[in-house]
């Protein structure tokens, strides 16, 4: 589907940067990073003259004016990490690193101002979603998860949780359904349009010891290492199924969490399995692939208390595993949330 078939409003004017901003932009940047495939670093940004400052203000501005990312700003250079502990054998033991383009990371600098604002003053993300905005950090999602636990204990409720493991999330992001949700949400239309530019005919070249590839197309998925990469991310499931009274969720970017409570075993397991079922509809309609052997879920109850596991979650027709202890947002959680598994 192309993108003028489903845009809404009429080209908006947009907001042109100035070489104040830019000038403001690359003292911001960090002389560690490393350079994208044609080798620029940022410190040699940093050494530009007046001149040189506002070529790349005028640059960024013809960029906004007409929509259009030049090719060479949207190639990438892929390196390949060993995960700790894993068979080097195996393709799949490797994270993928991206290096994108200076001038293109620059540039992105620049548009997330506007685009974070526009995001922030209209409050598009919904209240569980704590990833990567202002004041809402990790520790803070993670005090919120453990007081809905905590309290309910109070109360002799019982909690079930189901942890899911989203599949390569940002890599397989379908770029006209974002497109769509984000035209749908009323954004300026030449940040529609930019995003376009920037999303689609996108290449890697994926380099490993000493050998690298051929460059290859990307078809789907949101710039690894991009800085707009989370807030697209986070609002392309910002539409995902509304939770009830008795569902609530913990979002983290891709990290999802959806929580139920009840003073009965089987109404809390109803419930999740009332939701996932909504939840698997939606995940097929936007092409969102879940990890369900890597998913968990676990009851929280308090001390003393006893009960028989329940019976399987499914999603997709796989169980969900019922465990002891899981990890969120890098801490381990125990089904009596006495943090011993953590310590350890």
């Amino acid at each position: 589907m192309a993108l003028r078939s489903y845009f809404l409003s009429p080209a908006s004017e947009p907001h042109f940067t100035t070489p104040d901003e830019v000038h403001e932009a690359i003292r911001s940047l960090k002389v560690s990073k490393a350079p994208g495939p044609n080798g620029l670093p940022n410190r040699a940004l940093k050494h530009l003259p007046k001149r040189g400052v506002s070529l790349l203000t005028r640059t960024f501005n013809a960029v906004l004016r007409t929509h259009h990312l030049t090719p060479t700003w949207k190639n990438e250079r892929v390196i390949c990490i060993l995960k700790t502990g894993k068979d080097p054998a195996l393709p799949s033991s490797y994270r993928p690193i991206s290096f994108l383009e200076t001038i293109d990371k620059l540039f992105e600098k620049i548009l997330l101002v506007t685009f974070s604002q526009v995001v922030n003053e209209r409050g598009l993300l919904r209240v569980e979603q704590f990833g990567f905005r202002p004041k809402h950090s990790t520790s803070l999602q993670l005090a919120r998860l453990v007081e809905r636990i905590t309290r309910n204990f109070g109360e002799k409720r019982l909690i079930g949780a189901v942890f899911l493991d989203v599949a390569k999330a940002f890599d397989t992001v379908w770029i006209d359904g974002l497109l769509y949700k984000l035209t749908f949400l009323n954004f300026p239309s030449y940040i529609i349009y930019t995003f376009s530019s920037y999303l689609k005919d996108r290449t890697f070249a994926a380099s490993f010891q000493t050998a690298t590839s051929s460059r290859r197309g990307m078809r789907a998925g949101v710039a690894q290492g991009g800085l707009f990469s989370p807030v697209l991310f986070s609002l392309y499931v910002n539409d995902m199924p509304p939770h009830s009274h008795h569902v609530k969720f913990a979002l983290y970017a891709d990290v999802t969490a959806i929580i139920a409570t009840s003073r009965k075993r089987t109404l809390f397991v109803s419930y999740l399995e009332s939701y996932l079922n909504d939840l698997q509809r939606w995940l097929s309609d936007w092409r969102i692939a879940i990890n369900v052997t890597k998913s968990t879920a676990i009851i929280f109850a308090r001390a003393g208390r006893r009960f028989i596991p329940p019976r399987p979650l499914t999603l997709f027709g796989e169980p969900i595993e019922w465990v002891d202890t899981t990890r969120y947002l890098g801490v381990t959680l125990d089904t009596r949330l006495t943090w011993s598994p953590h310590i350890d």
